[in-house]
Order: structure tokens, then sequence, then C-alpha cells
């Protein structure tokens, strides 16, 4: 075995996930190795959605413009019974959202993939190895030991932190013997994806077919692609659904015939599961390794997403801020509660969808239209709160995710920056990385890294003049003097800003 490679941290799987923790991870001076046992992306699309969150954290990266290059909105997500009725709709996913994004952005994978990981091998800091399988591990004092088989042969990498965004099948979780909790969805559907030759013959909205005889699902996508989703019956086979005649039959009720052509077929497993433990050790898990969502609620890649942008700046303050490991433990009371909320409405939508007895279909489509009929309002998908981990209980707003006002052009965090910040009504303190970031010094040898120091401004500061009004009504509305906003834009709390400056010294302490 050749010499040992050492890092900071380690990450198993180089899709979106996995990237967008190893881009996070190196702008902070984190040294960050980032593995994928393919050699290439994977060429044919997967996830078809990612919201505005998810778009927030691709601007924090400088890629989000070119990743909306690549994307279709849809004004809506209409779930209609066989008759064509409405029986639920989610209106607004083409305007701005909390984000600062579109609410609804419809992808092509490998496009996302692709400008991704393009910034990664331009990011100081990072190292990106393609057609490199993770084989095992061992715990030690300080840090885990890898060993990766490469094409040059095997390689033994050491790191502080080994992270498994290594997908569904996860071997990192395997080899920790973390086991899933099963939440008891599990339905096989045939996706079909398509290139488009003619958009004015395809749906301009997004849909799901509450049919018994069928459910299907319907989807615009970036790239100039469209897909189908329709469910098993209990009496077909994947292998029977696969076949080309099939296909053309169950697209030809929707009059598509030369307007696309068949990109992918591909059978799949609708589930939903979450990790038990998040952390062991040295060894954590993101993505599909911690969770897996049924796709009607478009929040896979999305919760991916959100893990790396929570996970990222707790092992940078830990890594290069010196705050305990106990830090760690927050991921997941975080992380988790926010993934099941997403993961439950997903199951619902599922199972609103998924209903093939024509009695049940009947009774649910008498309801739900009768509850539209009452006036049972149109709106926007759930924003469910992350878990209080070690935020500042008790204060209003808490664990909600925190906006980006925009003014022109310009967007706030562009002018705050990464990291932390303490916004209040009224103060002086306008010093970069003031109070945490002086403290923070006396302790580490280490620069400070952005994602662990303070950024404070009032609202009388002229950087934030444009975005003034709208934080103002944020503060208002919460009674708050001042706002606590973490790395990954939730709001760890409000109130007194000096008290939210020793709250969170005392988190990162």
């Amino acid at each position: 075995m050749a010499g040992a490679v050492e890092c900071d941290v380690l990450v198993v799987g180089a899709g979106p996930t996995g990237v967008t923790l190893g881009l996070l991870l190196a702008r902070q001076g984190v040294r960050t190795w980032v593995i994928d046992k393919e050699a290439e992306i994977y060429p044919l699309p997967r996830a078809a959605h990612i919201d505005h969150e998810t778009m927030r954290t691709f601007q924090s990266l400088g890629v989000a413009d070119a990743i909306a290059a690549t994307c279709r909105t849809s004004p809506r997500y209409d779930f209609l019974n066989g008759a064509g009725n409405v029986l639920m709709r989610f209106e607004g996913l083409d305007r701005i959202g909390p984000g600062g994004w579109p609410v609804g952005n419809m992808i092509h994978q490998p496009s996302v993939e692709a400008i991704l990981r393009d910034s990664g091998q331009r990011q100081a800091n990072l190292e990106l190895r393609t057609s490199w399988r993770f084989v095992a591990y061992e715990e030690g004092e300080g840090g885990v030991t890898v060993k990766v088989e490469t094409p040059a042969g095997e390689l033994s990498l050491r790191a502080r932190y080994l992270v498994g965004a290594d997908g569904a099948r996860s071997p990192v979780r395997q080899a920790a013997g973390i086991e899933l909790h099963d939440l008891q969805f599990d339905e096989q559907w045939l996706v079909i994806d398509t290139i488009v030759q003619d958009y004015d013959r395809l749906p301009k909205v997004n849909l799901q077919i509450c049919d018994p005889d069928r459910p299907t699902t319907c989807v615009l996508m970036g790239s100039g692609r469209h897909r189908w989703e329709f469910m098993l019956k209990p009496d077909e086979s994947a292998e029977q659904m696969m076949d080309d005649g099939v296909i053309s039959n169950l697209l030809r009720p929707w009059n598509v015939e030369g307007a696309v052509s068949l990109e992918r077929k591909v059978v799949y497993r609708f589930n939903a599961k979450l990790a038990q433990v998040w952390r062991k050790g040295h060894v954590l898990l993101a993505g599909d390794a911690a969770h897996l969502t049924p796709p009607f609620a478009g929040q896979g890649l999305c919760a991916g997403v959100r893990d790396a942008a929570n996970l990222a700046w707790k092992l940078g303050a830990v890594i290069q801020g010196g705050s305990s490991e106990r830090l760690l433990d927050d991921y997941q009371s975080e992380r988790a509660p926010h993934a099941r909320a997403l993961i439950e409405l997903a199951m619902m939508m599922g199972r609103t969808v998924c209903i093939a007895d024509p009695e049940a279909a009947k009774a649910r489509d008498d309801q739900m239209l009768a509850a539209r009929a009452a006036g049972a309002p149109s709106g926007d998908l759930p924003a469910p709160t992350i878990g209080d981990g070690s935020l500042h209980k008790g204060s209003t707003g808490v664990g909600t995710y925190f906006p980006q006002p925009s003014a022109g052009s310009s967007r706030l965090d562009d002018v705050l920056g990464p990291g932390a910040w303490l916004i209040s009504r009224r103060g002086s303190s306008n010093q970069r990385g003031g109070g945490f970031g002086s403290w923070l010094m006396g302790r580490t040898r280490n620069a400070v890294a952005p994602e662990c120091g303070l950024t404070e401004r009032s609202l009388d500061d002229p950087h934030l003049s444009a975005f003034k009004q709208a934080l103002d009504h944020w503060l208002s509305a919460h009674d708050a003097e001042g706002v606590l906003v973490l790395p990954d834009r939730y709001v760890f709390g409000t109130g007194d800003p000096g008290a939210l400056r020793e709250a969170w010294i005392r988190k990162l302490s």
C-alpha cells in the first residue's frame, strides 16, 4: 500500500451533496478530498428539482447564475384526479422565494453536477478524485484511516473526519454499521426521461395525475428535458414495463409523439428512510446516505444540500476554529427533524397520488373536491424549522429560515458574506468578525475561517441601506432588537444583541 495521504475531511461521493460540501469546506481553508468510484458524472437525469434554499447555497459558491441558466420553472404544481379536476394545488413556484431565488427550479442533474465539479477543479484546498472506490476505514485517535482502490492501486488516506455522501446504498454507512429506520413507504414506478423537440405540445405546469387506473407524474426538467413517471401495478414487472411498446402506449394519451425522444427508462423503488445515527465517532453521513425521500415534494437533492450547508460550517468551526467536537452532535439534532418533516410531506403527497383502489380514490376525490369548493387555500410547500440542537431556545423565530432580500441585482448574502450574522436595530458594532473573531484568535493559531466568524451590522449601517426596510419588517414581526443568523441561514435566535453574541460564543466554545 502506498504512503498515506492526509487531509482534514474526506468526502466519499462526488454527487451534488458531496461536491457542495467539499466546496463549502475548502472555502473555509479546510483541506478536503472528495472521491467517487465512477470515472465520470452519471450522464442521465435523476433529481428533477431544486428550491430557493438550494440556489442560495449555490449562490454562496458563485455558481447559482450558471445553474439558473440551465433551469426551467413551473408556475404551479397540480394534483388532478382521473377526470382532470384539481384536487390540490401549490402555486407560485416561479416567484422569488425567501432564499432570493425562484421557489421551484426544474433541473437536469448532470448539468448541475458539471457546473459544481468545474468549480471544484478551480478551488484551492479541494482535491477531487474519480475512479477512487472506498473500501474500508479504521477509527483511530484523532481521526480515521481509509482504504481506497484507485487506478494506480490501493491507497491509504488519513483524515480527521470521513463523510459518507455516497448515496442510498452508502458503503460508508454500511462500514460504520449504521442502520436505517424504515418509514414504511415502498412503491415501484417507471421513470421516463425525454429530450424535447417541441415545447408547445407539452404541459406547462408540473402535474400529478391521481388516477387509480395508473397514477402518473408529469414534470418539467432543465436543459431541454421532460419527465413522466408511471406507478407499476401489482402484477407488472420492471422488465415488462421497460419494453418500448409499453412505454409508447403509456405516452400515447399525452399526444407527444414527435415532440419528445426517449433518453432514459428505469424502474425505481420510492422509499422513505432515515439513518438512525448521522455521526459515529469521526464518521458522518449526508444526503441519501442519511435519508431517503419519495420524489413527490422534489426535496431529495435539496435535503442533501441543506445537510452540506449545516455540516460544513460545523466542521469548519471544529477544524479551523478550535470548537469542541460536541458541536457536530448538533448536526443530526438540527437536520434530522427538518428532513423527516419533508419526508412525511412527500409521503403524504405520494399516498394521495398512489391510491389504486377505485372506491378509495373516489372517497379521496370527494373529500378533496369538497374542501376546495369550501375555499381550502392553495399555497406554498411547508417550510419546516430545524431541530433546536443548541439554538438560543425560547426566542421568537428560532430555527426558522432567514430570508434573503434583494434590491435590484444586489442580494443580502453578497453584502454580508459567509459565516454567521448578528443584525441589530441600532448600534455601532460594524466590524467584520467582531466579538467572536477576537475571542477566537486568542484561542487558536489557525486563521479565523469565515464560517466561524461573526459579522455584526446594525440597520443604520450604510451597507444595509438597500435592505433596511425588509430587515426592519422581519425584526418587527418577531418583536426583536436583533437576530443571529447561522451560516446555513437558519435563525440561531432573536433578542438582545449582546445576549445573542454571548450565546453564540458559548455555542462555539
